[in-house]
């Protein structure tokens, strides 16, 4: 049985807005990252730790994946946050601005160090050009990585370039975390988009992540979790279809056949093994949206 987690919105809630928090738990994201770094002006820093932590302990995030962004380990609050966050609750920490795999293995230790449970996993931001040429190596520094996160828009600054409807300025980086993703079994994220009026470019974005085949999208405001929930989830029209593949292929196999046409297509093991994860997805979001 393939097991899936739905990640298909991801949304940043500032860690100093004790109403954005509140709020938090009765949206529809697959997961939350409760910001300490970039959201967070330097004068908030301790206060928005303290309300995270108190956030994690008094629960009721239901289904949600809870992740928490800390500072990097070069500021003022880096070791704070780790220390904080290890043994808070959270399902998992962000590092952002990852661009070494030295990076992730101390943070890892200083996470142990702090008695952080085992199953505490980390999440690794992509946002900067040594960060995406180092992704491969990033991507399989700890067992406890569960997923890069694509910082496009700080990409985009660093590399002088300029945010275009179609993306292509950040298409390459995209690719290269994808594919560091895919090499060592993780989840990719795919980066924010910042104008909160385009619906219809964020729709084109989502549905462009899609095809590249990010899980889902990172979102910077509430009003964004439906368009990357509907992009990010198989539709009816495809788990039926995919569930059309997995009974034939079975009856093929049964018959001693290794293919089989399926609505027209020639079907293999491959296409069955994309199949499950579809059908599987769609179950795991309809299993949370029940409770």
């Amino acid at each position: 049985m393939i097991t899936v987690r739905p990640r298909r919105s991801v949304l940043y809630l500032p860690g100093s807005n004790p109403r954005a928090l509140e709020k938090a738990r009765t949206l529809p994201a697959d997961a939350l990252i409760l910001d300490l770094e970039d959201a967070v002006a330097p004068s908030a820093k301790d206060e928005a730790r303290g309300r995270v932590v108190a956030a994690l302990a008094a629960g009721g995030f239901g289904q949600r994946e809870v992740v928490v962004r800390v500072n990097g380990a070069t500021t003022p609050w880096g070791a704070a946050d780790l220390d904080a966050i290890a043994r808070a609750g959270a399902d998992a920490v962000c590092l952002p601005k990852v661009e070494h795999p030295d990076d992730v293995r101390a943070a890892e230790r200083a996470l142990v160090a702090a008695g952080a449970p085992e199953h505490l996993a980390l999440w690794c931001m992509i946002e900067t050009p040594c960060g995406v040429l180092g992704a491969a190596a990033i991507a399989a520094a700890s067992p406890r990585l569960a997923a890069l996160v694509a910082g496009t828009s700080d990409l985009v600054k660093d590399l002088g370039a300029r945010h275009t409807p179609g993306r292509a300025e950040v298409l390459p980086s995209l690719a290269l975390l994808l594919l560091a993703a895919r090499a060592n079994g993780l989840a990719a994220l795919d980066g924010v988009h910042l104008d909160l009026a385009d619906e219809a470019g964020l729709e084109a974005a989502c549905r462009q992540g899609r095809d590249l085949g990010f899980d889902g999208k990172t979102v910077i405001h509430p009003a964004q979790l439906g368009a990357a929930n509907r992009a990010f989830a198989p539709t009816p029209v495809e788990v039926e279809a995919a569930r059309r593949v997995i009974s034939a292929h079975a009856e093929a196999e049964a018959a001693g056949k290794g293919v089989v046409v399926v609505d027209g297509r020639l079907v293999e093991a491959l296409h069955v093994e994309a199949a499950r994860r579809t059908v599987a997805l769609a179950e795991a979001i309809r299993a949370g949206e029940r409770r």
